[in-house]
């Protein structure tokens, strides 16, 4: 056990003095934040969409009901273009040119629209897109384009067309100190789209595809989720792996979705359905609900049982950070390792059910994440299955808790004690003076 602990030492003042800092620095780059903040400005679209799978649920029980396919179609279903439009707006935004954001911006929706290779009729008088290259599939397409006229608009930034003293307003400065950068992405995408014939969004779904296999294998499902986890325990925030991982997730389940909607089978695992609205993340990431409810009904501990009390509401809606930071499990050997085993075993439990056919797999966008279980887990994956699979999740889970919450909880029931002994054996100051 010494030598355990001293490992688990050495393995804290790693990621704190070492990693952290790193981590924190990445996550800090103006790039990096505008994309990840770009991606969650998109959210709420996500969110109608989720919405209106609920709401489509209806349709089974009242046939009457309207069809609502298209409110998801133009929520959900037009990320790639949103995000096309944000990045470049955060990155003005970031680097303090703010008077060009919005130009910017709509210059990343126009680069965008042109590189997902829509055609004209032979008048000109119409023009066609292949819709499915506006949602979640689009989403590499749109952020290369939106960083690469961030990065041109950027550049240009400081050129001045006019001196600070000329009696021009500021906005018609603006428009023409804007116009190169608009010029620049629109010409080389121009060149690169219709006269060099290049389909780009076809060249970067397949320079992207190694990634969404690798992600959307076992391995990769499993140890991805093990990683934010990982990184959670020690403090860090799993977000630090949203702009990768997330994209290849919404492409994953309008994959599902498409696939269905032909006919055939949904079969990517790695989405944000099955991992925080499904069946892994019951309470929040590392599966933390159970330990909840342990310490809320069964903790000796005073504290503790005050603890999980205070989480258990947020718990129950899969807001963790109560219990990680309140408990806490962040930082603490002891409760650290039943979080990280639950963030293995689970998930490759339910990467195997799914994938043998036991379970059917989610093929609806439904990312309301602060849904309760099993009502989350009845949207995504209608039908008996679902439901035991959960059951066997939260027993695995709750055994995994069990041995760790009772030693932690001797732990704290002893300090618990040895504070009352002292507050009863300090004497009363003000008494004493009195």
């Amino acid at each position: 056990m010494k030598s355990f602990n001293a490992w688990m030492e050495s393995l804290s003042d790693y990621m704190s003095d070492k990693f952290s800092p790193v981590a924190n620095r990445l996550t800090g780059n103006v790039w990096v934040k505008s994309l990840q903040e770009a991606i969650m400005a998109v959210v709420p679209m996500i969110l109608v969409g989720s919405l209106i799978t609920l709401i489509s649920i209806l349709n089974n029980f009242f046939p009457w009901m309207p069809n609502l396919t298209p409110i998801n179609q133009f929520s959900f279903g037009l990320m790639g273009l949103f995000v096309a439009f944000l990045i470049p707006y955060q990155v003005m935004q970031h680097k303090d040119f703010r008077d060009r954001r919005l130009i910017a911006g709509m210059t990343g929706a126009a680069a965008f629209l042109m590189l997902i290779g829509p055609t004209f009729s032979e008048d000109g008088a119409s023009i066609t897109f292949t819709f499915e290259r506006f949602g979640a599939t689009g989403m590499f397409t749109s952020i290369i384009a939106g960083l690469a006229v961030a990065a041109i608009f950027n550049l240009f930034a400081k050129l001045k067309m006019f001196r600070n003293s000329t009696a021009l307003p500021d906005f018609i400065i603006v428009w023409f100190d804007s116009m190169l950068p608009i010029l620049l992405t629109l010409v080389v995408t121009w060149l690169l789209v219709d006269v060099g014939h290049l389909d780009i969004y076809a060249g970067i779904v397949t320079l992207f595809s190694p990634l969404t296999a690798i992600v959307q294998s076992f391995w990769g499902f499993v140890l991805l989720y093990f990683i934010g986890a990982f990184l959670y325990s020690f403090g860090m925030s799993a977000w630090i792996l949203f702009p990768l991982i997330y994209p290849l997730q919404l492409q994953g389940i309008q994959d599902n979705m498409a696939a269905v909607a032909a006919g055939h089978p949904a079969t990517n695992i790695n989405t944000w359905e099955v991992l925080y609205s499904g069946w892994v993340g019951i309470g929040g990431i590392g599966a933390t609900l159970p330990l909840v409810i342990m310490m809320a009904f069964w903790a000796k501990s005073a504290r503790l049982r005050a603890i999980g009390r205070a989480s258990l509401v947020p718990g129950v809606f899969n807001i963790n950070e109560p219990i990680v930071f309140g408990a806490p499990i962040a930082f603490n050997p002891l409760l650290m390792v039943p979080f990280w085993i639950n963030s293995l075993i689970p998930p490759a439990l339910v990467y195997w059910a799914l994938s043998a056919g036991l379970v059917p797999i989610p093929s609806q966008v439904f990312q309301m994440w602060y849904t309760p279980f099993p009502f989350a887990t009845w949207i995504v994956s209608p039908g008996i299955a679902g439901l035991i699979l959960l059951l066997v999740v939260v027993a695995l889970t709750t055994l995994t808790w069990l041995p760790f919450f009772r030693a932690y909880d001797r732990q704290a029931l002893v300090e618990d004690e040895a504070e009352e002994d002292e507050l009863a054996t300090t004497p009363d100051v003000a008494g004493a003076a009195a």
